[in-house]
């Protein structure tokens, strides 16, 4: 007979005495199973003690929190918070050093456990820690555990970093700027830096003043702290007000901040972890967002300055030295000119650019074209003036068409996405690089319009297959603009029309009733196939990142299912595992049995605590809970939408629901079609005899597996 779901089976160890086993009831006050614990040592002031988990982060255990605890759970007695907090904050200002230290030492491991640092924070704890960096007497590893258990303490948001002291500010900033400074502190200085700025508007004026940008640049060539450096560059963007940013841009470009992440960071000899690869994503993301006033400026088509930057386009095309001396002729040449430039108004295409998106950003773009790529703009213009009416390629509303399509493409204006990684290296070649991207774009839209010999009826499908040909590329990663040449070249209309014959192929739906039949004779067991698949997925387990306010410092935590399909294991890890983690590794489970529901987005627990600044439609996307018994929850957010779909495919199949993702419907059309011209393959390769043939055997389904290399 299985015990009572408010019991549950421990093991509390207590230093230089032997383990004891009990049976903790869960409707008990927490007081009393302490005090049961010291009696059966002899220990006296049971108040003064608490429990703590033995393993992982050895957190404290509370009222709130023992809800938690899992049959077989190895606990400690310890003593209570508030005492813990006490006696370290009267042994860190102690005279002894080497006592000092240690509770520095042991501070910072404390530091992460919620329960001590309320206790901690309320005697003042933070305010002491500060002044012991403030009087700049400690050096080397007690440095080290001071600044890491300060920011330990201020992640829980419990004190507000705004009564952060401007000396404070200036002592790390300090530490930061010297030239000869430890790694570790180094690092947990940027961190601090990083989170004033983000969490703090004041914050980020004096971090501003005291921290430059060429201080931070020269901390790139450091593995180290790279990432550090680069993600406070990015907090300094992000919060900087928008009439700063593009000076903070130019003051990057004349440090050569790209050269230098591209030599030592993509270039360099370490592979580039998911938390260097976000950061790189954001700085680039906050790089195009710059774009985004000249994207959104609509042109005045009365502003001569902006109406000279047309008549530029036009000189340069056409040689403007030839210009007639009427009026009427020179009206009537330029509106000649403006129609085989290829612009929608040919009397004033200044009103071409009144739409935002692009705006002048269009404009810009052809004109760096224009100017850089003289030759090639020259060509595009005169090929197509030459060229039947009905097959020219309008080069204006290409251009204005392709600006709005790339700023879609690289979502110029939009915030960065907290879990994504999706930075292009090639980005990070050219100082121009925006420019750069669309003048090879404008010459493969150019070069996709002979291909498809298309009319001025066939714009909207030209510019369809340019942005296939443009997002394919661009999921390869290639990692120069001369690569993505190369990408598009081999992306030409021919293999595009062959890999959506072979896509379409692959989802083919017959709608003959023989073949509707067939389908829904093999749904059952294809949708079983799937099934298992996801099945033997969850059993190998995935690796998932816990939220945090800091990304530095990544922790991850690991979940599989037992092979039996009876249990999820899960457990935290240090870092993320290179492969299978084996069961014995991870310490906690949920019964099967004890699942309720699987609840995705914004209906998970998790999703509601964040506030609605934190949290952005990506993470919202990616996020899904297992809520069981008795009111608990394990919470989830997948590092990608694969193994989102993997995961709740599974668990809804594991609870005998419905698997409803994208994914599993694109498998289930995908293996049918596949199965059905196996069998209708099978039928015409039949001989027909004189004589009636036997009942042919059904063909046994084929094994599916996938890749996941």
């Amino acid at each position: 007979m299985p015990p009572p779901a408010d019991i549950v089976k421990v093991a509390i160890e207590w230093p230089g005495a032997n383990a004891q086993l009990i049976e903790m009831d869960q409707k008990r006050p927490l007081s009393s199973i302490i005090r049961e614990v010291c009696d059966g040592w002899s220990l006296s002031g049971a108040e003064q003690f608490a429990l703590r988990y033995a393993d992982g982060p050895q957190l404290y255990i509370t009222e709130q929190s023992r809800g938690e605890i899992k049959n077989g759970t190895i606990l400690r007695l310890a003593i209570s918070p508030g005492r813990a907090a006490r006696q370290l904050l009267e042994r860190i200002q102690s005279h002894g050093i080497d006592a000092r230290l240690e509770a520095l030492k042991e501070l910072a491991k404390l530091s992460a456990d919620p329960t001590f640092a309320a206790e901690f924070i309320n005697m003042e704890g933070i305010g002491t820690l500060a002044r012991l960096v403030e009087s700049g007497t400690h050096f080397g590893e007690m440095l080290a555990f001071t600044l890491t258990a300060f920011l330990e303490l201020m992640d829980h948001g419990i004190v507000s970093w705004d009564l952060i002291s401007l000396s404070f500010i200036k002592q790390i900033a300090g530490y930061v700027n010297q030239p000869m400074v430890d790694v570790s502190i180094l690092q947990r200085s940027l961190a601090i830096l990083e989170s004033m700025v983000l969490n703090s508007h004041s914050l980020y004026h004096r971090v501003a003043q005291e921290i430059t940008v060429g201080q931070l640049i020269g901390h790139l060539s450091n593995q180290e702290i790279q990432t550090y450096a680069i993600a406070l560059i990015n907090a300094l963007f992000l919060k900087a007000p928008e009439d700063r940013r593009q000076e903070m841009a130019s003051t990057l470009a004349q440090k050569h901040l790209r050269s230098i992440i591209l030599n030592h960071v993509i270039r360099g000899n370490r592979p580039i972890k998911a938390e260097m690869a976000h950061q790189l994503y954001v700085l680039q993301v906050l790089t195009f967002n710059l774009l985004e006033e000249r994207m959104m400026t609509k042109m005045d088509p009365n502003d001569q300055t902006q109406r000279d930057i047309i008549f530029e386009l036009r000189r340069i095309a056409f040689d403007g030295e030839n210009d007639p001396t009427g009026t009427e002729k020179r009206k009537a040449m330029y509106t000649k000119d403006y129609k085989m430039l290829g612009f929608t108004n040919h009397v004033n295409p200044a009103m071409d650019f009144t739409q935002t998106p692009p705006g002048m950003l269009a404009l810009d773009n052809m004109l760096y074209l224009a100017k850089v790529h003289q030759d090639t703009y020259i060509r595009i213009v005169l090929e197509n003036s030459s060229r039947e009416d009905k097959h020219e390629c309008p080069f204006g509303r290409c251009a204005i068409e392709l600006t709005r399509m790339l700023c879609e493409i690289l979502q110029v204006g939009e915030l960065p996405n907290e879990g994504c990684n999706d930075y292009h290296p090639m980005f990070f070649t050219h100082d121009r690089a925006w420019e750069e991207f669309f003048c090879v774009c404008i010459q493969l839209l150019n070069k996709t319009w002979k291909e498809m010999r298309a009319t001025a009826e066939d714009f909207n499908k030209v510019m369809q297959v340019v942005r296939e040909q443009i997002t394919r590329a661009l999921a390869m990663k290639p990692s120069s603009l001369d690569q993505l040449k190369n990408k598009l070249r081999g992306l030409n209309y021919s293999e595009i029309l062959r890999l959506r014959q072979s896509e379409r192929m692959s989802q083919d739906d017959f709608q003959s009733p023989p073949i509707i039949e067939l389908r829904e004779r093999i749904q059952p067991e294809i949708l079983e196939l799937i099934k298992q698949q996801r099945f033997n997925r969850l059993c190998e387990g995935s690796c998932f990142r816990k939220l945090g306010n800091r990304r530095r410092q990544e922790k991850f935590w690991f979940c599989r299912l037992s092979l039996n399909h009876k249990v999820l294991h899960y457990g935290d890890l240090d870092e993320s595992p290179q492969g299978e983690v084996a069961f014995e590794l991870l310490s906690d489970k949920i019964p099967v049995s004890d699942i309720k529901s699987v609840v995705t987005g914004k209906d998970c627990p998790h999703m509601k605590e964040k506030s609605a600044l934190k949290q952005n439609k990506e993470v919202l996307e990616l996020a899904f809970s297992v809520l069981y018994d008795p009111d608990e929850t394990l919470n989830f957010v997948a590092p990608n939408k694969y193994e989102y779909c993997i995961w709740t495919d599974g668990l809804c199949a594991l609870l005998g629901r419905e698997m409803g993702s994208d994914l599993t419907r694109s498998d289930l059309d995908t293996l049918i079609s596949m199965e059905m011209k196996l069998r209708l393959l099978d039928l015409e390769n039949i001989t027909i005899p004189e004589a009636p043939p036997p009942v042919p055997k059904e063909p046994s389904s084929y094994n599916f597996t996938y890749n996941y290399s």
